[in-house]
């Protein structure tokens, strides 16, 4: 038999929140997108360093195109705002729910790993200790190799991805820090 855990009403009700949260902000990738896209087709282009900056703001507000373009402009805009603005409340929600977890600090430890990441792997994965190593961690997360063999034949595929998608999203991301880090930042 394989340990399994079974999730408190408290640890359903943080990862219903968590998904929210990233599903907020998927559509504020989204509608980024459609401003870039729109003044793109509008022949409106940034001569700015970055998007999404306070001066690349200021300058999408300054814009001014003609008649219902106007209007479009400002919806996407207002819309922008009101995610920005839902995404940094939740945030700090996120926050609060964490301090409750002890073990959400010692999962900070980690370069790449910050609150929401720490939340999120905690109320997904449950108790660490019913795996008995890192190799039953990494098939639960779907991060081991697939394999295509027949007798001598072997052919080694890439990882099986057939584990918790959420997770292993997370710790793939916050693991890209240890590559792009700094010696001693943490």
């Amino acid at each position: 038999y394989s340990p399994v855990h079974i999730p408190t009403a408290t640890d359903e009700e943080t990862k219903e929140f968590l998904r929210m949260r990233d599903d907020h902000k998927l559509a504020l990738k989204k509608v980024k997108q459609q401003i870039l896209a729109f003044c793109l087709r509008h022949n409106y282009r940034y001569d700015g360093n970055s998007h999404w900056t306070a001066a690349h703001l200021k300058w999408l507000k300054a814009l001014t195109p003609e008649a219902l373009y106007k209007e479009i402009l400002d919806e996407y805009l207002l819309t922008y705002q009101t995610l920005s603005d839902k995404i940094e409340r939740l945030d700090k929600r996120i926050e609060e729910l964490a301090t409750q977890d002890e073990s959400v600090k010692k999962l900070c430890c980690f370069i790449g790993v910050k609150t929401h990441t720490a939340l999120s792997v905690l109320v997904e994965v449950g108790d660490f200790k019913r795996f008995a190593s890192a190799q039953h961690f990494a098939s639960y997360l779907g991060l081991v190799p697939g394999e295509d063999s027949s007798g001598d034949d072997q052919n080694r595929l890439g990882i099986t991805k057939a584990g918790n998608r959420h997770v292993r999203l997370l710790l793939t991301e916050a693991s890209q820090c240890y590559a792009r880090g700094q010696v001693g930042f943490k």
